[in-house]
């Protein structure tokens, strides 16, 4: 029997599983990691699937812990470690990928002021700075000179960087409504939220004491992002804002295949057996060169945006055009 984490959010993977086990005859359990006799709940199941999220303050808390706990006593779970431990953390994700001598965009770190200044004094600009948590290009903005990188620093050294960028969202929230995919309330709950931040970024803190920058390529008017399960991969291009370098977050999105050229997807094919993951998303760019080169990685997603994908590629590099289920994939993972 499944164990599935009980949520009701709609952009999670709870209710796509849940549909595919109905639909599937396979026994499934709802359970709730959040109670204190979790680990009683499990008694009876072969697995526990949970799709946790970067912005919920309980799963900041303890999803990680809960998780990797189980799997050390030999329960399997989804995620397991190899596939979420560096889960909304860009820093992990530089040190990982580079000792995996994965093509990752040029990425530095930096833990003190004084070694920060003396790369911005030598280096060219402009570079891409990032907090290491945060998604849909939220807490990502471009550097053009000096005396950016050298403000930047000094708060990163000083009281540092809140979780949530309350003028970044309210502006990408008035983006969206001029877009027609938001309504005019929703920018008004950003200015709300200038005065009252959402809870995780209170749980989170002050983000301080590093300093991340990647180079900028500036050859692209997308990224693209291919996710990898079991074998099998589906891609999207993600196409610029206007007037603006980030694609990730943006809502416009290219499905057809003929947009997601193949060398990325044999990319992520390998880059996935090196992490030995489950399930990764991995966000690409080329560099000048034309050579891909990865951005990012994520196991998780918003799942509606890849109901509209036209089909998938096993490892062989076959193509199966249709529709296909990627989170009846997952379930049938857990299942082997």
């Amino acid at each position: 029997m499944i164990a599935i984490h009980n949520n009701k959010s709609k952009d999670l993977f709870h209710y796509r599983w849940i549909d595919y086990c109905e639909k599937n005859n396979i026994a499934y359990k709802l359970v709730r990691c959040y109670d204190n006799d979790i680990i009683q709940q499990l008694l009876g199941c072969s697995c526990l699937m949970w799709h946790y999220h970067q912005a919920s303050t309980t799963d900041i808390v303890m999803a990680k812990s809960l998780l990797f706990s189980l799997e050390q006593s030999g329960f399997k779970v989804f995620p397991d470690f190899n596939t979420a431990w560096h889960f909304d953390d860009k820093v992990a994700q530089k040190y990982l990928l580079e000792a995996l001598a994965i093509d990752l965009v040029p990425t530095w770190v930096f833990y003190d002021k004084k070694t920060a200044y003396n790369w911005i004094e030598t280096t060219s600009l402009p570079k891409v700075f990032k907090l290491k948590g945060g998604a849909g290009s939220q807490n990502v903005q471009l550097v053009k000179t000096k005396e950016q990188a050298k403000s930047l620093a000094n708060k990163a050294f000083a009281n540092g960087f809140p979780a949530y960028d309350g003028w970044g969202s309210i502006k990408e929230r008035y983006r969206k409504w001029r877009l027609g995919k938001s309504s005019f309330f929703d920018v008004f709950k950003g200015f709300a939220r200038l005065f009252n931040p959402p809870r995780y970024a209170k749980v989170m803190g002050n983000e301080m004491d590093y300093l991340y920058f990647q180079e900028f390529i500036s050859n692209n008017d997308s990224d693209i992002r291919i996710i990898v399960i079991d074998g099998k991969a589906f891609g999207i291009k993600r196409m610029n804002r206007e007037n603006d370098f980030r694609a990730s977050g943006s809502g416009f999105i290219l499905y057809d295949k003929q947009f997601i050229d193949e060398r990325f997807v044999k990319e992520a094919f390998e880059i996935n057996k090196k992490l030995n993951a489950q399930c990764i998303a991995y966000d690409f760019v080329l560099d000048k060169n034309d050579k891909p080169l990865l951005i990012e990685i994520s196991y998780g997603f918003a799942n509606g945006g890849y109901d509209a994908c036209v089909g998938y590629w096993d490892e062989q590099m076959n193509w199966y055009e249709g529709t296909f289920d990627p989170y009846g994939w997952m379930v049938e993972l857990m299942l082997k």
